[in-house]
């Protein structure tokens, strides 16, 4: 039975010595650091693309759900393009591709392009569930205030999406979470991300069991840890009156 060596961590990747307290020193990088580091970078590719899912699938979802029958279909347009074609797909299009037919582009690093490819990949699966919180609301909310005097905007705005916003909070936590777990494409792309880490670890390591215990653990703790932020969120914004999970 093969033995494991949860020292690979420590060790420096130059030269495979072990440092003291496994953090590296005066240039050196052990293991440790470098999953650290990947960590980050998953992290931060994740909660941009987020940022981005969240204002461009909730101005969609909004737009197919308006009475102009054209900003349906151009909201409809949207969600289906890109929750149709595959995600890696998508990513070698922002990063092989658009920078071909739109020079600006080019001038963008690797990690924005696959910041905006996961966000708008994102973005089509959010609208769809903004889409389903508002028309979840009764259509009387609507008229109502209409018929107080607001505009349609500030319908939306003072209405309806205080509303559906909090409908939709568990489904965007799903999203949320998967969007961690999807980044791991940016490896495609040479972002030094978990996933990549992982492979080029494993690779000068041989320590394939450890390396993809410790990632996995990251992985299910960033997730983890997002479940339990939208949980809260969930709490603090519970309509009075109601429990969690839509019980009375």
């Amino acid at each position: 039975m093969a033995t494991w060596d949860w020292q690979v961590f420590c060790r420096n990747t130059l030269d495979g010595e072990v440092v003291p307290r496994c953090f590296g020193s005066n240039g050196d990088i052990t293991y440790l650091d470098w999953m650290l580091s990947a960590w980050g970078w998953t992290l931060s590719v994740a909660l941009l693309a987020l940022l981005v899912a969240l204002a461009v699938g909730s101005l969609i979802g909004i737009l197919r759900t308006t009475p102009s029958r054209a900003l349906v279909l151009l909201g409809n347009a949207w969600t289906e393009l890109f929750r149709n074609v595959p995600l890696l797909v998508q990513l070698f299009l922002w990063y092989h591709v658009l920078p071909a037919l739109i020079p600006p582009l080019q001038s963008f690093p690797s990690f924005i392009l696959v910041v905006f490819a996961l966000g708008f990949f994102t973005s089509a699966r959010v609208s769809e569930q903004v889409r389903a919180g508002i028309q979840a609301l009764p259509r009387g909310q609507r008229y109502a205030g209409l018929a107080l005097g607001l505009t349609l905007p500030q319908t939306y705005r003072y209405v309806l999406l205080p509303m559906a916003f909090r409908i939709v909070i568990p489904p965007l936590t799903s999203e949320s979470m998967n969007i961690i777990k999807n980044s791991a494409v940016a490896f495609a792309v040479s972002i030094a991300e978990l996933t990549m880490f992982a492979m080029q670890a494993q690779e000068e390591t041989s320590r394939g069991v450890e390396i993809y215990l410790a990632v996995t653990a990251l992985y299910f703790i960033s997730a983890l840890l997002v479940n339990r932020i939208a949980l809260f969120i969930e709490r603090r914004l519970q309509i009075p009156g109601t429990a969690l999970g839509g019980g009375k």
